[in-house]
């Protein structure tokens, strides 16, 4: 069975050495990148040949990959990489890898085109200064034959190995079942439809798309990744991603491909199927003291050289690679637990983590998709979380006293380019002062402020590439986040805001007001859209991801994203869903509520006693329930969450819900509490929602509305902004209470406007609430 890899990734795995070495230096732009080769072939003759497809074998390996250019009149295979600074810049480990590229492509245009000899070189441009060094360096065909066929005898053995690997797992899940004696209500359906989505992006080539609404309790996490586990043997799958918000999503995860492997083993004796959990970086660390470079860190010393035995034993040994694992063979080979982690996720077959990591601007699996042409099937868990998260994304702030550190650190031309900039944010805050506004939001990015901006990046920069600063500078600080904010800032269109906060400056003893800068995005459409086109199939699910047509919108899916609503195994004399709309709880009239929400609570707990969760819109606004309550009902057991609480508070809070247990805990809705939370049986017996959870009206989310307007019209606009991702985290609270077809339960819906037919049209079509 032959293999085929591509120049870049033989290189990575073979002509990696010595240190890892992350030290900052200030790389171009992708687009930056883009120009540089540019100019670089601008540059050459007429005859100049670009972007060549290159291919060669050997044994039964195949090598594939694209060269920069050739020079005929120089006999010239070029290598062309952009650089910022000093040509020293460019780390030991990388130029090795350079020249490895270079090599095997002067092989392979020799194989191609019978060379007797050639010219190597790698071309280096300097981005900023357009200045190009040239290391060329003269190889007769045999030497540059000799070489590729050395880097492949390296790689061979272990692209054997994956050949190996990959035929066993894909007979392996070719014959895989069901891991349960039957499925439940809802589950095959929606396994069907995993699995045609799947089939339907390899037949198309990739960006097929599917939203499936799924409730609670029918097992969605091993319903989706069964059929793309099929998919991948029997339509031709590389890889799966499994993505979530939340560590309970990690778990969950975990814990059906677990049931999946067992089932596996059971088949075959043994366990095809590898899987990596991707940590984030800072609870991988072992060393968050030190930089990550060999001269710092002893776990960066030498992390190439001892890399090959710690993947191979890892690969070898264990097909759930957890963080604990990882970590345990990582420190016994003596290399960074994190970054052994990312070159697993390479080599594995199914990989779960957050939702960055594709998502993200600088996602690691979307690049390293791009890169492989990987053929990918991604899993969103909790899907309806990822707007907020991308919004997240695809915002940035630059704030105003990152500046001011950052120009007492800086000298010299720095410090000049940096009081240019300060000159222009401070007029941008005076003329917003005498406007009167603390906020604003500005039609467009003020010309002046924007180059300003991009001089001040290009000055510090250039600097870094002089003179490298290390971690902590302020004028690095500064440059970083700038450099986040620039990114966004010249992509600015309809789908983000630019706006600014003043504060006052009078702690630093600043004379007028300091700012924010940011740029806010409202509708991550533009920047998801490439993502689901990269994915051969995207599986997004969720209990809460309707209107199908808001979801649609705002996250980029394509047209033909196809739909499927799963019907809940649930029937309502389950759950008893009461409306009391004798109460309201908007914000002019929550201290009236205060007592009737307390009577309401201690009259449902006298006729049942158990447990409780009641939701409130603010923390606030549950302190005081909460002291009403204690005052007009002083025997009822209550608890409450805090703004503050840590992961040790959170666990002690659930800890509360206790099989045999009574009592209410107060919580704010869209919490750590309203969602990603299993209580079942009589843990939790009832919830009070004193909320529509609507967003609050402020100037931000009234220009989001505007925005929302500009594309999507008015009628959308307010449903887009604040009534579907209210009602969602109500119907997310609610949903704690009824987790299996054996639980039993009441839910009250605290204000009148839970009347309204709008409102109710999104409530689940299972419920039959009454009025209380």
């Amino acid at each position: 069975m032959s293999y085929t890899v591509a120049v870049r990734a033989l290189c990575e795995f073979t002509a990696r050495a010595g240190d890892l070495d992350l030290r900052f230096t200030p790389a171009p732009s992708a687009l930056e990148g883009i120009e540089g080769h540019g100019l670089v072939r601008a540059r050459r003759g007429a005859g100049y040949e670009a972007e060549l497809r290159l291919a060669g074998s050997f044994e039964d390996l195949q090598v594939r990959g694209r060269a920069d250019g050739f020079d005929p009149g120089l006999g010239q295979l070029e290598e062309i990489k952009t650089y910022r600074g000093q040509i020293d810049s460019v780390r030991d480990n990388h130029r090795a890898l350079h020249w490895a590229q270079a090599k095997v492509y002067g092989h392979l245009l020799c194989l191609e085109r019978g060379l007797p000899s050639l010219k190597v070189a790698l071309v280096y441009f300097n981005v900023g200064t357009q200045q190009e060094t040239v290391l060329a360096e003269p190889y007769s065909a045999a030497e540059l034959q000799a070489f590729f066929e050395q880097q492949c005898r390296l790689f061979l053995d272990w692209a054997r190995s994956e050949a190996a690997h990959r035929s066993a797992r894909d007979a392996a899940l070719t014959a895989l079942r069901f891991p349960f004696a039957q499925f439940r209500s809802g589950q095959r359906a929606l396994s069907v439809a995993v699995y045609r989505t799947a089939q339907a992006g390899l037949q198309a080539g990739g960006g097929s798309c599917l939203m499936a609404q799924a409730p609670t309790g029918i097992g969605k996490t091993v319903a989706t990744i069964f059929p793309m586990l099929k998919a991948s043997a029997e339509q031709g799958l590389d890889k799966l991603f499994f993505l979530t918000a939340k560590t309970t999503g990690h778990r969950l995860a975990l814990h059906a491909l677990g049931l999946l492997q067992t089932a596996l083993q059971g088949q075959t004796g043994a366990v095809p199927l590898r899987v990596v959990d991707l940590q984030a970086r800072d609870k991988s660390c072992e060393h968050p003291d030190k930089a990550c470079h060999g001269d710092s860190c002893p776990l960066a010393r030498g992390f190439y050289d001892r890399l090959p035995a710690a993947r191979a034993q890892a690969l070898a040994q264990e097909p759930m690679l957890t963080p604990d694992k990882v970590r345990s063979l990582a420190l016994q080979h003596q290399v960074c637990p994190y970054y052994l982690t990312q070159e697993l996720a390479r080599w594995s077959d199914v990989v779960v983590g957050d939702y960055h990591y594709f998502y993200d601007s600088a996602a690691m699996l979307y690049a390293l998709t791009q890169a492989h042409q990987w053929k990918v099937g991604v899993l969103v868990d909790e899907a309806h979380n990822l707007l907020e998260r991308a919004r997240r994304m695809y915002t940035a702030e630059l704030p105003q006293h990152t500046l001011a550190a950052a120009r007492k650190a800086a000298t010299g031309p720095v410090k000049k380019s940096l009081d240019a900039l300060n000159r222009q944010w401070t007029a941008l805050n005076k003329a917003q002062q005498e406007g009167g506004q603390d906020y604003q939001v500005y039609p467009e990015l003020p010309p002046g402020l924007l180059g300003a901006v991009q001089r001040a990046v290009a000055a510090i920069a250039q600097a870094q590439g002089d003179s490298p600063m290390l971690p902590g500078d302020a004028v690095l600080g500064f440059y970083l986040e700038a450099l986040s904010w620039l990114n966004l800032a010249e992509q600015l269109g309809p789908h983000a805001l630019f706006d600014t906060s003043l504060w006052s400056s009078a702690a630093s003893g600043r004379r007028g007001p300091m700012s924010t800068l940011c740029i806010r995005n409202v509708v991550p459409a533009p920047h998801l859209a490439a993502r689901h086109t990269a994915a051969c199939a995207t599986v997004l699910f969720s209990g809460t991801l309707g209107p199908q047509a808001f979801y649609q919108d705002l996250l980029g899916l394509p047209p033909a994203t196809q739909w499927v609503d799963v019907p809940s195994p649930f029937q309502a004399a389950q759950l008893q869903v009461q409306i009391a709309g004798h109460i309201s709880t908007r914000y002019q009239d929550r201290a009236q509520s205060l007592a009737p929400i307390a009577e309401l609570v201690a009259a449902q707990f006298a006729r049942q006693p158990g447990n409780y969760l009641c939701f409130f819109s603010s923390f606030d606004y549950l302190q005081r329930a909460a002291e009403c309550m204690q005052r007009l009902h002083p025997q009822l057991p209550l608890f409450c969450q805090t703004s503050a609480m840590d992961d040790a508070g959170r666990a002690a809070f659930l800890a509360r819900f206790d099989e045999a247990g009574q009592g209410i805990g107060l919580a704010v809705l869209g919490g750590a509490f309203s969602e990603g939370v299993d209580l079942p049986g009589n843990r939790l017996i009832g919830a009070f929602i004193a909320t529509l959870g609507l967003p609050q009206i402020n100037p931000i989310n009234t220009h989001m509305q505007q925005a929302m307007a500009q594309r999507f019209g008015a009628a959308k606009a307010y449903d887009y902004t604040y009534l579907y991702p209210g009602l969602r985290k109500v119907v997310q609270a609610a949903g704690r209470v009824i987790r299996s077809e054996d639980d039993r339960g009441v839910v009250v819906l605290i204000d009148d406007r839970f009347h309204r037919a709008q409102v109710r049209a999104l409530l689940p079509g299972w419920w039959a609430p009454q009025k209380l």
